[in-house]
């Protein structure tokens, strides 16, 4: 079954191989290798030294990262501003109002681009904002975020940007010195195309409360994390099989040439889904150049719906996404992520037109 969905993806053969590697107590040296060795691999994806960096690894979904960095970097006297286009985005903001976190939300449609002059007008209006909270790629429409100009502003006004990467960390650029990211959460099993189960944050290392802070979570507290991983420990039992496929992940994407050459191979692929569903009259929701490499939306076909199209689809091995909210009845997504090849999509394009010829 070839997953076009945003996540679990398709595994490798050597990444599905690492699930068999032995059983590690989390308190034996060998798992504190094996966890150092991965905090290192992480920082290195994006070049980010170790005495400013930390990857904070946590047991748990893509979720509980964005959870973790919301609820563990936002002081009680921080006021966080949620910048919504999305699904992800709004789930930011349900983080902040579950920790009663003082935060504001700046709104827009789920197929809108960051209104920049309105982010002024609002932070010209609360000039307490010490910290704002992004989606970098929103997959309720594969929408990426542009980060440049927002990060700029962040700085001249000396506000902490803490990014979701959960679904463009490995596969899109993320400048995180150029843009002055303080955090970014993320997770294994997307562009980095490990197994469900494993996340983390990338964090600035200054970033972090003070160990006489009282965290809002117990499970979820960075600072705890950071301070044992820094040990060679960890708080609570993390996934050991998912960091054995979390670790030759990143193994098997650095000797593939990086962040950039996965971005590259996305890229490839979703421009020959675009063009081949182009020339059967399906539109994409974005425009081009709006949309990420790592996922697109597009309409559904004359005469389908989501569910029969899922369904034709998934008889022929292949599983798309459907559209979420006021979405759900019109569009369907498509992602590039995963142990999926050229071939792999040149079959998806055929079987999508004996489908629509045969509907």
């Amino acid at each position: 079954m070839i997953l076009l969905n945003p996540g679990p993806v398709n595994l490798s053969d050597r990444v599905r191989n690492a699930l068999l590697r032995p059983d590690l107590c989390h308190r034996e040296v060998e798992f504190s290798q094996l966890q150092s060795k991965i905090r290192e691999q992480l920082l290195q994806v994006y070049g980010l030294e170790g005495d400013r960096w930390a990857a904070v690894l946590l047991t748990g979904s893509g979720t509980a990262a964005m959870e973790a960095m919301i609820s563990s970097l936002v002081p009680n006297d921080g006021k966080l501003l949620v910048i919504e286009n999305g699904v992800y985005g709004e789930r930011l903001s349900k983080i902040a109002k579950i920790h009663s976190i003082d935060y504001i939300t700046l709104s827009h449609a789920w197929d809108a681009e960051i209104d920049i002059n309105g982010l002024v007008k609002l932070l010209d209006e609360n000039a307490d904002i010490t910290h704002l909270a992004v989606v970098h790629h929103e997959t309720t429409t594969g929408r990426l975020n542009n980060l440049v100009e927002l990060a700029l502003i962040c700085q001249e006004r000396r506000i902490q940007l803490l990014v979701d990467g959960v679904s463009s960390f490995g596969g899109e650029e993320l400048n995180f010195a150029d843009w002055g990211i303080t955090a970014c959460a993320a997770t294994a099993n997307k562009c980095l195309h490990g197994v469900p189960g494993t996340s983390f944050v990338i964090l600035q290392r200054d970033a972090l409360p003070s160990v006489a802070t009282i965290p809002r979570t117990l499970y979820l507290d960075l600072g705890t994390y950071c301070q044992q991983q820094d040990r060679g420990g960890t708080p609570f039992t993390q996934s050991v099989q998912t960091f054995y496929a979390l670790t030759e992940a990143l193994q098997e994407m650095a000797e593939a040439g990086g962040w950039s050459a996965r971005h590259s191979h996305y890229n490839q692929l979703a421009s020959f889904v675009r063009d081949g569903l182009a020339s059967m009259g399906i539109k994409p929701l974005l425009p081009l150049g709006s949309s990420s490499v790592v996922l697109n939306a597009y309409y559904l076909p004359d005469g389908f719906s989501y569910e029969k199209f899922h369904d034709q689809l998934k008889a022929q091995d292949y599983i798309i996404y459907s559209g979420q909210g006021n979405l759900a009845q019109s569009i369907f997504r498509v992602s590039t992520m995963g142990a999926i090849t050229s071939a792999d999509m040149e079959r998806f394009i055929t079987v999508v037109k004996q489908i629509i010829n045969n509907s």
